[in-house]
């Protein structure tokens, strides 16, 4: 990494303060969390160093953004997983991914290099994938229909 982590989460929250949210209430329980709300959307950002096999911190530091989108189905989960791949051929420096029965969009980059039109960006292609795709997701899978809410 170029900059200590802290000049990240500096960089993360002056964005945050340009869509108008309130860095201090989004913060999470651990330095480099935020969860926030874009559109109908739940936003969870990580901004960490990696660590070596001992645990020592390395040089290399990533931010994570993801939205959970919904559960995956009971049935049909092979149809589902192959849909989720076939949407990501489609979307745009975010993919979906499954962790612990949840489909998520996400997207992870080095912090090397980034700046906040990348920041402002990444923010608006997870939320944006995200409100869009819980609702077709749901209708589709769980014979929900929206409004908006996911």
């Amino acid at each position: 990494m170029q900059h200590p982590i802290q000049f990240y989460y500096n960089l993360f929250e002056e964005v945050l303060v340009e869509y108008k949210i309130d860095p201090a209430t989004a913060r999470g329980q651990q330095p480099g969390q935020w969860n926030l709300k874009l559109g109908s959307a739940s936003v969870w950002v990580d901004i960490f160093q990696s660590k070596d096999a001992q645990g020592n911190l390395t040089n290399y530091g990533y931010i994570q953004v993801m939205a959970p989108v919904c559960e995956v189905p009971v049935n049909n989960q092979h149809l589902f997983t192959k849909e989720l791949l076939e949407i990501n051929h489609s979307l745009y420096g975010v993919g979906f991914t499954i962790f612990q029965d949840k489909a998520y969009i996400k997207a992870i980059r080095e912090l090397q290099g980034l700046d906040k039109s990348e920041i402002k960006s990444t923010l608006d292609r997870v939320g944006i994938y995200a409100d869009d795709y819980d609702d077709k997701l749901k209708a589709k899978y769980f014979a929900y229909s929206g409004g908006g809410r996911g």
